[in-house]
């Protein structure tokens, strides 16, 4: 058997599950830069034509998937808690819908991409906790003004701490049992009585 003391020393060194997600990138002058990873990071879901993307003035017309990536550090906590931790970092990739290509003869696969919108959770630099990021390619990017549209948007449809996940259906069962859900959100959930996955 190890001596208690060689013990707490191998412990030490295994990763902890509630330690903090590393900090997101930034430059010198407060810009966010890109994660160039993201597509190695967990995917939480596609949509398909969500129509709250055809708002942005900048995104072309046309059909569109939505593809949404978390950093793990971040995805393993809301796992356990229900909640994102300080730091998490979530990217929503759009792409142009095709249905004509290949052997393809009805439905939509994903081609080019149009946007990518970040949201990153960092309390030491943001009042509200949360900010949103619009990046060009891996350019770093400015933080979006906290008076766009899609701040007040999340605020009062986001199922969870400002983020839609009423639309990644595994987590949003996670925040349902550790009971997590907005207020706002259940309000309008009994108001509209729209639920995911129900079809109404």
């Amino acid at each position: 058997m190890k001596h208690p003391i060689q013990l707490a020393c191998l412990l030490a060194l295994l990763p902890s599950a509630a330690a903090a997600a590393p900090a997101p990138d930034y430059t010198a002058d407060g810009k966010l830069i890109p994660p160039s990873d993201y597509r190695e990071w967990i995917f939480l879901s596609s949509g398909l034509d969500m129509s709250y993307l055809q708002l942005r003035p900048d995104v072309s017309r046309g059909s569109k998937f939505g593809n949404v990536f978390v950093n793990p550090e971040a995805y393993r906590a809301f796992m356990k808690t229900g909640a994102w931790p300080d730091k998490t970092v979530l990217v929503a990739e759009h792409r142009m819908a095709s249905g004509r290509g290949s052997i393809n003869r009805y439905g939509k696969f994903q081609t080019d991409i149009v946007a990518v919108e970040i949201h990153v959770k960092d309390e030491a630099r943001n009042p509200n906790k949360w900010a949103f990021f619009a990046p060009k390619g891996s350019e770093p990017a400015e933080k979006i003004a906290e008076t766009a549209t899609c701040y007040s948007c999340h605020s009062q449809h986001a199922a969870v701490d400002t983020t839609f996940v009423q639309f990644y259906p595994t987590l949003f069962a996670i925040a349902k049992a550790k009971g997590t859900l907005s207020p706002a959100y259940l309000k309008e959930e009994q108001a509209t009585g729209a639920r995911p996955g129900t079809g109404r």
